[in-house]
């Protein structure tokens, strides 16, 4: 079920009250307990969520989608902050209250949407421009970032929480660890800048990692490629990394000396434009 407020845009000046109650007191009053089923972990440090909507840019003119608010602390960062308008997708019925009592407190600017973020076409709940700015649930983020990389250039920016681990993951180039299949699709498609770190000692509950929050800015163009040959490439070079690569890729059939890629080279030596020219084969083949 999806539920709705209309909403249209206000200043920038009028942001809203200052004299909301705590996060504890809302948590308390409406018995959010966190559910580790759903991923649940309330970041109620206001000074960090501010932070959070400050890395996210200038919002007064911006439609701005949040994901998984929970009660609503980093909701309430994103309105202080002068986001336009705020669409805040929450798949549990037990906060629905309470983001209602803050789209009470700041008329005509915040949106509930009650659905699965992972089935929903995000871009369609605001028109451009558009920012999604989360709090991610951790169990679902990369779900989540692969779907809104397919059509990245739909929105602005991306200013997410993420486990710190997969962090390194988006933000790793060849040569490292961390560097893989999530690296290669995000920063095909997006700019990262890593913001800033937080400390899992600031969430209630404590999950066992700390989180990283980044920001993904769309190219405004790409190294040529389409999603699925490229996909197809990585998956192949990466799902067996400790392999060179005329023995991961021999299934695809593409002639590596021709490509200018090194046979006896492993998965994580290779820069995105050497994957983007594969699957630029792997295309020419059919």
């Amino acid at each position: 079920m999806i539920r709705r407020r209309a909403t249209p845009a206000i200043r920038a000046a009028d942001a809203g009250p200052t004299n909301l109650r705590p996060l504890r007191e809302v948590i308390a009053q409406y018995g959010l307990k966190p559910r580790r089923g759903l991923g649940q972990n309330f970041l109620l440090d206001l000074n960090l969520t501010a932070r959070i909507a400050r890395a996210a840019g200038e919002l007064s003119s911006r439609n701005v989608i949040e994901v998984g608010p929970g009660p609503g602390g980093l909701t309430r960062a994103l309105l202080g902050a002068g986001a336009a308008r705020v669409v805040a997708v929450e798949r549990d019925h037990r906060c629905l209250a309470a983001l209602e009592d803050l789209a009470n407190a700041f008329p005509g600017r915040l949106a509930v949407v009650e659905a699965d973020a992972l089935a929903l076409d995000i871009a369609a709940l605001a028109p451009p421009p558009r920012r999604i700015v989360s709090n991610l649930p951790y169990n679902i983020s990369v779900p989540l970032l692969l779907g809104w990389l397919h059509n990245a250039r739909n929105y602005e920016s991306l200013t997410l929480m993420f486990q710190k681990e997969v962090a390194q993951r988006l933000t790793s180039g060849p040569g490292t660890k961390a560097y893989g299949r999530l690296s290669v699709m995000a920063q095909w498609q997006c700019r990262i800048r890593h913001e800033f770190d937080v400390d899992r000692r600031a969430f209630v509950p404590q999950p066992k990692v700390h989180g990283s929050v980044l920001t993904l800015t769309p190219r405004a163009q790409l190294i040529e490629a389409e999603w699925t040959q490229l996909e197809t490439v990585v998956a192949h070079a990466f799902g067996q990394r400790r392999k060179m690569l005329r023995t991961s890729l021999r299934p695809l059939g593409l002639d590596l000396a021709k490509l200018d890629v090194a046979g006896t080279a492993r998965a994580e030596e290779l820069a995105i434009e050497d994957f983007c020219r594969l699957a630029r084969a792997l295309e020419a083949r059919g």
